[in-house]
């Protein structure tokens, strides 16, 4: 016997589906057979899910019209929680305990906690859930985690500049970059089969200073073709106010670094909150 599963049995299986596979068009057949129930039926739960994300402000769903028909989650932050996660975050990255000699912010454990790249990650995708992107590119090694959630959440593929040649990678595209916050002349490399021609790929970064490394990325992405559509950093420094690139998201603004008394000022990026 076939099991027939109740509206709201099949409304919160639904909320389920959609959060854990966001930007996926999942088919009205998918959702037919999976739930034993008619197309129509399955169209008015959709309906009831689609006022009840808008509700919720956790984000919107479109539905696709045609022959088979479908639905994607494409999710986003009410300002409310994007205020709220921003300042969760800006009081972890700025506790007293982060300074290291040298004048250093020690934040390797915070980018390796799925927790807090989660919520690093809901900004980033909500920021930029509007534009055509096919691709994230970040460079080694911090990024990373930042990326692969931040291209989770919008359904797409991860591209990762090295520091050095890996001979795992193939042909490779290497250029000399000029790091904002050391001025040492660095290099980087991306496999050639890493990014498609004419594609459009977001740049993700932990951390900007001068702006050297976004640079980089973005004489990089020229060698390959394919048009930046954006530049998302985690945290960026209030000084030197004059970066190398220009057109760029940070969701925190580091003020003010004070070694000696171990004060670390770190703000919420204003420009996310309007």
């Amino acid at each position: 016997m076939v099991k027939k599963y109740k509206r709201n049995q099949r409304i919160g299986a639904l909320m389920k589906i959609f959060a854990e596979k966001p930007n996926y068009i999942f088919s009205y057949n998918y959702f037919s057979e999976i739930f034993n129930a008619a197309k129509s039926t399955i169209s008015e739960d959709i309906h009831i899910v689609k006022e009840l994300v808008s509700e919720l402000e956790c984000g919107r769903i479109e539905t696709i019209s045609g022959a088979s028909g479908g639905a994607v989650f494409v999710p986003y932050l009410g300002l409310k929680e994007k205020e709220n996660i921003l300042n969760e975050l800006c009081n972890m990255f700025s506790q007293k305990n982060r300074i290291i000699a040298g004048g250093y912010i020690y934040m390797t454990d915070l980018f390796n906690n799925p927790n807090v790249v989660t919520n690093i990650a809901k900004i980033i995708s909500s920021e930029f859930s509007g534009v055509e992107i096919d691709y994230i590119v970040t460079v080694e090694t911090k990024g990373i985690p930042v990326a692969i959630l931040t291209a989770q959440r919008l359904n797409i593929p991860v591209a990762v500049i090295r520091r050095n040649n890996k001979v795992t990678e193939g042909a490779t595209v290497s250029i000399n970059y000029v790091s904002g916050s050391s001025n040492n002349i660095q290099t980087m490399s991306l496999s050639r089969r890493s990014l498609k021609e004419n594609s459009k790929v977001l740049l993700v970064d932990d951390f900007m200073k001068g702006g050297g490394t976004a640079k980089g990325m973005a004489d990089m992405m020229r060698e390959f073709n394919v048009h930046v559509v954006g530049t998302a950093v985690v945290i960026e420094t209030l000084e030197p106010e004059k970066k190398l690139v220009d057109d760029y998201m940070s969701l925190m603004i580091l003020k003010r670094m004070n070694e000696k008394d171990g004060i670390i000022e770190i703000e919420p990026n204003s420009k996310l909150l309007r």
